[in-house]
């Protein structure tokens, strides 16, 4: 996909584009509404109706009938979940829409239903439910919609496992393994009742056998960010600062989870650090623009970047400037809105209803 800012919004300065923000806002009234995600630019988050993690977001997305446009400062998956949730008469548009997820494009529809095709041969829909992480394309969603399955964030999955062992003998997991494994570590399963599907070779690189023995298949797909934060990190932070609290998201690698006070979603991060007393010390494993925008708002407190170099940004989150919201609000009649084919949305909207119910 090929998309390039009119040269009048790339030029824009700063003050400027805030005011063209403020007054379109205006114009929109409570037509419009800004949802803006966790990871955003803060001042982007600064225009938001709304903040929140990709649950939050979607529960909104959900409720908020009385608007006509929605605008996702967010990713692609997020502004497409959106339109799934929302009614006909209403558009939902990507600022930026390059904006998308490498985590996300690790789970290719054709090697899921290649994978499901094996998981079939071995009792499919009547042993194993398929979860899909949000962070997956709608075709997927649709296929957990489709086999009795459902979507689940971080701030869900424990919720959506329970959902699934109730009803099956099997879950089937992807994109996201750490989430997999956290959640089914959290769940009290053992490591060994979890095996990763390698999409890159044949049978997912797993025997029969090993399928059978499993509880939990997990994808083979992780965030780039998240798997930045390493135990070592954990290690020399107790070290330099005793007395430190650390919370990470739980797309981190299982050794660094287990090594942190708190593990749980953006969204419980940010209640996490309110919830601190003045003068902690909190480092945090997740995407820098979330860290940025607490450090700014909690300046009571100490609060750092868990690896303490690394820089663990988002780019596809940060892709999104005020310079695109500007000139999406200002042109959005003229834009293209996110439509998911009926088809996909239909089944997809069943597998995010129960993501919802199950909270």
């Amino acid at each position: 996909m090929y998309f390039a800012l009119p040269q009048e919004y790339r030029e824009t300065a700063l003050p400027d584009l805030k005011k063209r923000v403020w007054a379109a806002k205006e114009r929109l009234g409570h037509k419009a509404l800004i949802l803006t995600h966790h990871y955003q630019r803060l001042e982007v988050v600064e225009f938001g109706d709304a903040i929140g993690d990709s649950y939050a977001l979607a529960k909104i997305a959900a409720s908020r009938q009385d608007v006509e446009f929605i605008f996702f400062c967010g990713v692609h998956f997020m502004a497409e979940a959106a339109d799934i949730l929302s009614q006909d008469y209403q558009k939902v548009y990507l600022p930026n829409p390059l904006a998308g997820c490498p985590m996300a494009d690790m789970a290719e529809m054709a090697d899921v239903f290649e994978a499901w095709e094996v998981l079939e041969k071995l009792g499919g829909d009547q042993r194993f439910m398929p979860i899909s992480y949000m962070n997956s394309a709608a075709g997927l969603k649709a296929f957990c919609g489709k086999h009795g399955g459902l979507i689940c964030t971080s701030s869900n999955a424990d919720a959506a496992y329970r959902y699934g062992f109730e009803r099956k003998e099997k879950l089937f997991f992807f994109p996201d393994r750490h989430l997999g494994f956290n959640t089914g570590m959290k769940f009290g399963l053992r490591p060994d009742d979890m095996v990763i599907w390698d999409f890159s070779q044949e049978n997912g690189g797993l025997t029969d056998e090993q399928i059978e023995r499993a509880k939990i298949i997990l994808w083979k797909g992780h965030c780039h960010v998240h798997t930045n934060f390493k135990p070592e990190h954990v290690i020399e932070m107790r070290q330099k600062y005793p007395g430190i609290k650390i919370v990470v998201h739980p797309e981190c690698p299982y050794e660094v989870v287990k090594l942190a006070d708190a593990t749980g979603s953006t969204g419980f991060i940010v209640k996490y650090v309110e919830a601190q007393p003045a003068g902690s010390i909190i480092a945090i494993g997740t995407e820098i623009n979330l860290i940025n925008r607490l450090a700014h708002y909690h300046s009571d407190k100490k609060i750092i970047e868990l690896s303490g170099q690394t820089c663990p940004v988002c780019a596809n989150m940060y892709r999104t400037t005020i310079n695109d919201l500007a000139f999406c609000l200002e042109n959005f009649s003229e834009i293209k809105p996110i439509s998911v084919p009926e088809e996909t949305k239909k089944f997809a909207r069943i597998a995010l209803e129960r993501m919802l119910e199950v909270h």
